[in-house]
């Protein structure tokens, strides 16, 4: 017999099976040797007091033998001969997209402007220490996108979207850890995410698909509206009246591309501001209430959402034990995020912390139209890659000294390796996001006491949480408004915000084209 139980006990308990089965022998009055089994089906962490807990949902096998149940792959026939739909960008949602097209009897061929995993390194590597970026293979461009590179942070508020389960099946199935089915904010690490993303691509070609890298699409066409292919930098023509749009959020030349051609796209609120690292010891102290965190615990994140002059401030993709990264996607600009390896080990952790910001405040860019929010992300980015002397270096401040608008006197080594150069940030954010995180943090320090200290560094800019635009589609058929056979998907069009909504995004434009063909 099997039977769920919801209990919750100390962290040293949530780790020891044999105390959990005497906690569960104990509730329904039996021996715990008739216990012969027990998986955890859920995990959480509430640390709102002192005595922190773990909430846990068992599943425990009594009288019954456990026989572990593998997650496979769902069937995939070979799709080498089938009917071809262009995929144009391998990031979550273009990879997901690819395997259900082939789950669905159809053949995809993923084009991608960048390399590589493998390859994808070395450019990285150039951006870190020689201060150069790709504008083709960088930290948000090459194979699995900017999700190989940003932590691989699965949770999700998107449940209404689509099956979360369903897409860490496939996570698990391509090798990651079945935890990230357990944990209630589950995650990889950026250490691990690449290989994942390798055997992705593996069983993509397995069985039939195509993906081609250093395949930058610059045009797609269009005939009585219709799309009817895609050309590559190459000179290339493939054809095909299916595209999937999955580009991601930073294809800014893309979003240029259908403006020329007429191709509706619009403006559309993000959000913008720095990204801030405090020690991880601090973060523990303040989160779990202690002065050293136990051994039985990950390395404490944390969430704040305020309200200043009725505008959202909050912490955005925070990284418990993760470091910071340089993620320009061309010359001229700098742009910070923040990443964490599977162990969460590193002695420092991050989080954007962003203002919200409205359609209304791109006044001044109306000239350039649905590319407003582009051009406002792209005048912070170039004047921050200008104060840090035309390289990589990122414009830093002490915390406090942000809040007091007073340049710090030096900068502490950082977890961001290309260098720090000490700036007044209030000379790259506008007025209104400046004074917005100034605030903010202050009332950060109501809810999280001591975060607001020195020894905190802020990195600027924090620019890249969203897409500036979206690509209007039918709510129904997923296909562009104007355009025929045309998919607009992923974080890049709008429709997502990280890795598992984009996945499942990709597998609803898939699901539609399948529809389409019946």
């Amino acid at each position: 017999m099997q039977q769920e139980f919801q209990i919750q006990v100390p962290p040293k308990v949530a780790q020891n099976q044999a105390q959990l089965k005497q906690l569960i022998a104990k509730k329904v009055n039996i021996k715990v040797d008739e216990i012969k089994h027990i998986e955890i089906l859920k995990r959480s962490i509430d640390a709102r007091q002192k005595n922190i807990k773990i909430n846990l949902r068992i599943n425990a096998f009594i009288k019954e033998d456990f026989i572990e149940k593998s997650i496979e792959l769902p069937h995939y026939d070979d799709v080498s001969n089938a009917k071809e739909v262009i995929i144009i960008g391998a990031g979550p949602a273009g990879l997901f997209a690819a395997l259900k097209l082939i789950e669905k009897g159809f053949k995809p061929i993923v084009l991608e402007r960048g390399k590589n995993v493998k390859e994808r390194r070395r450019d990285l590597a150039a951006i870190t220490k020689l201060h150069l970026v790709d504008e083709d293979s960088n930290y948000c461009f090459g194979e699995g996108g900017a999700g190989t590179y940003s932590d691989g942070k699965l949770y999700t508020r998107s449940k209404k979207r689509g099956d979360v389960n369903q897409i860490l099946d496939l996570l698990i199935a391509h090798g990651a850890t079945k935890n990230i089915a357990v944990d209630a904010h589950p995650h990889i690490g950026t250490n691990k995410l690449p290989q994942i993303i390798q055997t992705i691509r593996k069983t993509i070609l397995k069985y039939g698909g195509v993906v081609q890298f250093n395949t930058r699409v610059i045009d797609i066409l269009i005939k009585n509206s219709e799309v009817n292919g895609v050309q590559t930098q190459n000179g290339d023509i493939i054809n095909s009246n299916k595209v999937i749009l999955a580009t991601g959020h930073s294809a800014r030349d893309i979003f240029e591309l259908l403006v020329r051609k007429g191709i509706k796209i619009e403006a559309k609120p993000f959000a913008l501001g720095v990204r801030v690292e405090h020690s991880q010891q601090l973060i523990d102290s303040i989160q779990y209430h202690c002065e050293t965190r136990s051994e039985y615990l990950p390395p404490a994140p944390y969430s704040v959402v305020k309200q200043v002059n009725n505008r959202g401030v909050y912490s955005f993709c925070m990284c418990p034990g993760g470091v910071i990264a340089p993620c320009a996607t061309a010359p001229g600009e700098v742009v910070t995020n923040g990443w964490s390896p599977s162990k969460r080990d590193q002695p420092t952790s991050n989080s954007g912390i962003v203002v919200e910001l409205k359609l209304e405040d791109l006044a001044s860019f109306q000239d350039k139209g649905s590319l407003a929010g582009v051009e406002f992300q792209k005048q912070i980015e170039q004047k921050a890659w200008l104060l840090a002397g035309r390289t990589q270096k990122v414009p830093a401040q002490r915390l406090v000294d942000f809040t007091k608008g007073k340049l710090s006197d030096n900068i502490p080594k950082t977890s961001y390796m290309p260098g720090t150069t000490s700036v007044e940030l209030g000379i790259i954010l506008p007025n209104f996001i400046h004074q917005t995180l100034q605030e903010g943090f202050k009332q950060f320090e109501k809810s999280m006491k001591g975060y607001l200290t020195n020894e905190a560094i802020v990195h600027a800019p924090e620019s890249r949480t969203s897409s500036p635009i979206r690509i209007p589609r039918d709510h129904k058929t997923l296909e562009h408004i104007q355009v025929k056979g045309l998919y607009p998907c992923g974080e890049g069009a709008g429709y997502a915000g990280g890795i598992i909504s984009a996945a499942i995004d990709g597998e609803k434009c898939a699901e539609q084209i399948s529809l389409a063909y019946k």
